[in-house]
């Protein structure tokens, strides 16, 4: 019998989950992808990855069973992009309620001359705070980022990308962290953000 993957990536139905997976196994890490709750709640780590839309992914969520569940896990748990939104309390984006794990609300990214939405492209990260997630990532490093809403800077921001406004690009609360930006996307500093979540 084999034994089971250290890192479990939550079957959200996004579309980012194989390049995902592929950045970890350049890591070295075997992961596995599932909806099931045992085997999330058993996990060393657990990502919560996302490509869509706040609604329908907290739909699938809610049908699996899996709102408690994520809600009450201990061990370090990663949301990216969308998978960061669905940390904060609530989302324009349906709009949704999220799973309330950290304060604020998601709102949408307001286009202007220069600044389409949605937001696609290499930004740089700024006021860099010190975590074990960010290890060896440097202040003004670019990542790649792909969304249309975003989370206000708060207490809980590690690290910001100007977008128009400071827009929080790293979070933490707890043993919550989430990137706005897709780390498995983001060339060397991405790798690093990844590479320093497997070592939590």
């Amino acid at each position: 019998m084999s034994t089971p993957a250290a890192t479990v990536i939550v079957d959200t139905g996004g579309a980012n989950i194989a390049s995902l997976r592929y950045a970890l196994t350049r890591l070295g890490e075997r992961s596995s992808v599932s909806g099931d709750a045992a085997t999330i709640e058993s996990a060393a780590r657990v990502i919560l990855p996302g490509v869509g839309a706040a609604a329908p992914a907290m739909a699938r969520l809610a049908r699996l069973g899996l709102v408690p569940v994520l809600q009450r896990l201990t061990q370090p748990v990663l949301g990216v992009c969308l998978g960061m939104q669905l940390l904060f309390a609530a989302s324009e984006e349906g709009p949704a309620q999220c799973l309330g794990l950290l304060p604020e609300s998601v709102r949408a990214l307001k286009s202007a001359v220069g600044r389409p939405v949605p937001h696609m492209g290499w930004n740089c990260l700024a006021g860099l705070r010190p975590d074990p997630l960010l290890e060896g990532v440097r202040e003004g490093e670019y990542v790649y980022f792909v969304h249309s809403y975003a989370v206000a800077c708060d207490e809980h921001t590690l690290a910001y990308t100007e977008y128009g406004q400071p827009l929080a690009a790293v979070v933490r609360r707890g043993n919550f962290w989430g990137t706005q930006f897709h780390p498995e996307r983001s060339a060397a500093a991405g790798s690093r953000v990844l590479h320093n979540f497997l070592r939590l």
